[in-house]
């Protein structure tokens, strides 16, 4: 066998083998788009906090100290163990005189108790997760999108937005830190120009909805996984 034909014969291999390279990286690159899309970008379900026994009992009297009577299971039971003092023998509720004394001024709930509550609406469950970190709110929705809907019909929308909250200066401080769609962020002037302002500072001044906020709270606290927001008398 002379030189050329050993040659042909190598270069033959070279291109077959770059061949295969190619193929390999075309598998490799679809195989991984494709683990991109379904996990971060088309996300079709979060999973539900699940509490325990004990949680549970924890949140539904923080939820009823603000007069809202919540029961994860046994509704029926759980109330009339709850509010046995507070119902007569006749089966009504007893009349009684309203007093603030020892009342209780201060809100706290868990990250966890927050996305076990969201988990029991049928209309939020497994689409909206909520993060509390230093100083950070963040929420995360899936947003089923129509049949009809140009180019992403019948996908699930990923949207994550994030607004920092703490209380400085005798006041609570709400910042909008920005939104992201598909895990692009919407530019701030998409956003009226909104991201990184105090709202209570920019329309507190003004009677309305942040004016009134500002003058309710004595205190907000986030953090790692919790939230303690503190009541004016």
């Amino acid at each position: 066998m002379n030189s050329t034909e050993n040659g042909n014969k190598n270069a033959t291999m070279r291109w077959s083998q770059v061949l295969l390279i190619v193929l390999a990286t075309m598998v490799l690159t679809v195989a991984g788009t494709y683990w991109v899309f379904t996990t971060y970008i088309f996300v079709s379900s979060f999973e539900p906090v699940t509490l325990s026994s004990k949680e549970e009992k924890t949140l539904q009297q923080k939820l009823r100290s603000i007069g809202y009577d919540f029961s994860f299971s046994s509704p029926s039971s759980d109330r009339d163990q709850d509010s046995g003092d507070a119902i007569g023998k006749d089966g009504f509720l007893k009349p009684e005189a309203y007093s603030e004394k020892g009342a209780k001024r201060e809100i706290s709930f868990t990250e966890r108790e927050i996305n076990a509550l969201l988990a029991t609406n049928t209309d939020l469950a497994q689409k909206v997760a909520i993060d509390f970190a230093d100083d950070l709110v963040s929420a995360r929705l899936l947003i089923p999108l129509d049949a009809d809907f140009p180019v992403m019909g019948g996908k699930t929308l990923r949207l994550n937005a994030g607004l920092g909250m703490a209380y400085r200066n005798n006041k609570p401080v709400i910042v909008l830190k920005g939104v992201s769609i598909m895990g692009v962020p919407i530019p701030n002037a998409w956003l009226g120009g909104m991201k990184n302002i105090d709202l209570v500072s920019e329309f507190g001044v003004d009677p309305g909805f942040w004016q009134s906020f500002s003058e309710g709270v004595e205190h907000i606290q986030v953090v790692d996984g919790k939230i303690d927001i503190r009541l004016k008398e």
